[in-house]
């Protein structure tokens, strides 16, 4: 079994991926470790696991660990996978791995050095309504796409809450934002061009709440919205000249009830109803990067794929300081 390190006992960790990796196929969680050794003793208590250290370098210098799962801050991302990929440990990121794409150099560099699988966890890339909707574009079931629409909004006026503090890399686009780019890249396999948008921040917290986003692939435009301070809501549209595909629940389905892929073919007037219901997407994204770690089979998403996703971040936040397109 493949031996995981836990770098926090942060929220998405306890509730999410702890969970997950104890009931995978293929690893579990041998340590956690926490800068308060008091809460990493509380959370390894909660999931049976063996080791809690109070800091990340104890954790990191432990041999019998395998790779690591790093939740913390979006600002401290680059730097502590640095020092797990340093330690000869294989790294998942909780997604953004970074603030800026250039920043994903430094971590490219290191996993070529170490050997290591690192990968950003954007567990879309792993869910089979998403492979599904990948698979339909390619066999034309809609024809021609023309336009994809998205929408990812949720609502968080915490001021002691991560995703509103700016210097810990809070706000929408990087929590939220980079969900419909990165499943519209994924099911079309398309780059895109250049970007226009309208950014609005929150005047106490100096963070993003609000963009609307308009991404240019060249044959077919994406246009999405995010916000952190909405009515929470998601949504994905795929839509072609003879038809397209609508995907409930596109991003977290199971906070928002089973994924449905509708698949609309205006040409013989009917509709194709796909169901993805109990689907884990953490359980497999985790066991998906372990075979992957450990020689098997299987995709994951890689850094390169990390720095095009980067790209057309920053060029909306570029593109939100001006009138007009903005290169990617």
């Amino acid at each position: 079994m493949f031996q995981w390190g836990v770098l926090s006992t942060a929220l998405i960790g306890r509730e999410e991926l702890i969970p997950n990796i104890q009931d995978s196929e293929n690893g579990v969680v041998a340590a956690i470790a926490s800068r308060n050794l008091d809460r990493a003793k509380v959370v390894a208590a909660q999931f049976a696991i063996p080791r809690a250290y109070g800091s990340y370098e104890e954790l990191l210098a432990d041999p019998a660990i395998d790779g690591v799962y790093i939740p913390l801050p979006t600002s401290q991302h680059i730097e502590w996978s640095i020092k797990a990929i340093e330690a000869g440990k294989h790294v998942l990121c909780e997604k953004p791995i970074a603030l800026l794409a250039d920043e994903i150099a430094l971590v490219i560099a290191a996993r070529d050095k170490a050997g290591v699988l690192v990968s950003e966890a954007y567990m879309v890339t792993y869910k089979p309504q998403w492979l599904k909707v990948r698979e339909l574009l390619r066999k034309g079931a809609i024809g021609r796409l023309r336009h994809v629409q998205g929408a990812f909004a949720y609502y968080n006026v915490d001021p002691g809450n991560m995703r509103n503090v700016k210097e810990l890399g809070g706000g929408g686009l990087l929590d939220i934002g980079v969900y419909p780019t990165v499943s519209t890249r994924f099911a079309t396999g398309c780059e895109p061009n250049r970007v226009r948008a309208t950014v609005k921040r929150d005047p106490e917290f100096g963070t993003d709440i609000y963009a609307d986003v308009t991404v240019d692939f060249g044959d077919f435009h994406l246009g999405f919205y995010c916000s952190t301070q909405m009515a929470a809501r998601q949504s994905m549209i795929f839509h072609g000249d003879k038809g397209f595909i609508e995907i409930t629940a596109p991003f977290n389905d199971y906070k928002y009830g089973m994924t449905e892929v509708i698949l609309n073919n205006a040409s013989h007037n009917e509709a194709q109803t796909f169901r993805f219901l109990g689907v884990r997407q953490y359980r497999v994204e985790v066991e998906a990067f372990v075979r992957h770690a450990t020689g098997g089979d299987g995709a994951v998403f890689t850094l390169e794929q990390s720095v095009l996703n980067q790209k057309v971040i920053d060029a909306i936040f570029r593109a939100g300081d001006k009138d007009g397109w903005e290169q990617v």
